[in-house]
């Protein structure tokens, strides 16, 4: 219980930063009033986790960009744990897959996903504003 509050404090905060970022077209994170199902989901559950999708404004060369210069979010696919970790499924994934079928299935190109751990949330914040000032 202690782990999921870390997570959901940290989430929460980071999903607000990506919000705002001129860099990003929206977010995702069932903590934001802007989710389409917040009030549903503020009945049913305790928090709202630790797992973020944005979509990067400049798709794919964008997220491979972002990839490239994270430092302290490990380059991984997780539902969860201790360490946050950030994909990119065009380049990493779904890199494999037909453009077309990718798109159909939602994964655009600027699609990224991450798992916010239990690190410093400043620590994190830092690290992504640095990473997208070189997108």
């Amino acid at each position: 219980a202690i782990r999921m509050e870390r997570h959901s404090k940290s989430a929460i905060k980071i999903a607000e930063y990506l919000e705002k970022h001129p860099k990003i077209s929206w977010v995702r994170y069932p903590g934001l009033k802007s989710f389409p199902n917040y009030e549903l989901g503020q009945k049913q559950h305790k928090a709202p986790g630790g797992m973020i999708t944005f979509e990067l404004k400049g798709g794919y060369d964008a997220g491979e960009k972002l990839m490239n210069s994270v430092k302290l979010c490990a380059l991984a696919v997780s539902l969860g744990g201790v360490e946050t970790l950030i994909q990119h499924p065009a380049c990493m994934t779904h890199s494999s897959m037909d453009k077309k079928l990718r798109e159909e299935a939602g994964i655009t190109d600027g699609l990224v996903r991450l798992s916010v751990g239990i690190e410093n949330v400043d620590d994190l914040i830092s690290d992504l504003d640095q990473a997208l000032e070189k997108v």
